[in-house]
């Protein structure tokens, strides 16, 4: 394995890691979840490369459009339970609620 692809996969573990313990706040699960589709685009992106293959070009193109839709109903979500519960910590969010 190399130095390339054990940066991707640690990345990507990390991430994971981050996004099931450390859930106190929106705006940390929400860098959590974009630090792994960038790693998920980084590893995509360079795969076609390295294999030379140029029919799954398409693919990294398609992860940075849905994480750009991502990002914006995070944020989205972040604006509205900030302005509705006054913060943005998880525990004050109940879906039973909302």
């Amino acid at each position: 394995m190399s130095l390339i692809h054990l940066s991707f996969y640690s990345t990507f573990t990390l991430s994971c890691l981050g996004l099931a313990f450390h859930r106190t706040h929106l705006v940390s699960a929400l860098l959590c979840l974009e630090s792994i589709i960038l790693a998920m685009y980084i590893a995509l992106s360079t795969w076609p490369a390295e294999n030379l293959i140029t029919s799954s070009s398409l693919t990294p193109l398609l992860i940075l459009t849905f994480s750009a839709c991502e990002a914006g109903t995070g944020l989205a979500m972040l604006v509205a339970s900030s302005r509705t519960h006054g913060s943005d910590h998880l525990h004050n969010l109940n879906l039973l609620q909302c």
